[in-house]
């Protein structure tokens, strides 16, 4: 395994990683390699534009066709 120093860091980076350790109940230590694996090792989740490529084709834009209702709107919230 490599190690890894990290130099001139802002207080608040290492006490917020303190307490974020304290909170999973680990060292800043493995905190610090927790936030390291998932962020660069982890793969990503999908952005919203693959989710949309995904979809099915389920039918043509026809067969979802908006049709208005003869009585209007104005009951649909009363």
């Amino acid at each position: 395994m490599a190690n890894l120093v990290v130099r001139n860091l802002d207080q608040r980076i290492v006490d917020a990683l303190k307490q974020r350790a304290a909170r999973h109940g680990r060292s800043a230590e493995a905190e610090h390699r927790a936030l390291l694996e998932a962020l660069l090792i982890r793969p990503k989740g999908k952005s919203f534009a693959e989710v949309l490529a995904a979809m099915p084709n389920v039918g043509q834009d026809e067969d979802f066709e908006r049709v208005e209702d003869e009585a209007g709107n104005d009951h649909v919230f009363s």
